[in-house]
């Protein structure tokens, strides 16, 4: 099974240079675990009706963080 985080970030004015998120992240408001996509999902459409993700001042993303192992 595939974890997923859910962040909330702050958008970043655009720099000549462009946004790199290796080089400087934008400022995490809010990191939400999830154990399915589905889940993800909805903790995502929840945070895009915030005020400030509407008004483009912060933005959703949703985060495959890697595999658990599902024991039989």
């Amino acid at each position: 099974m595939t974890r997923y985080l859910v962040v909330l970030t702050d958008v970043r004015p655009l720099t000549r240079e462009g946004r790199d998120e290796r080089i400087e992240p934008e400022r995490r408001r809010q990191v939400v675990g999830a154990t399915s996509r589905e889940a993800a999902d909805r903790i995502a459409a929840a945070f895009a009706a915030l005020g400030m993700v509407r008004a483009g001042r912060q933005r959703v993303k949703v985060l495959a963080v890697g595999r658990r192992r599902v024991e039989v």
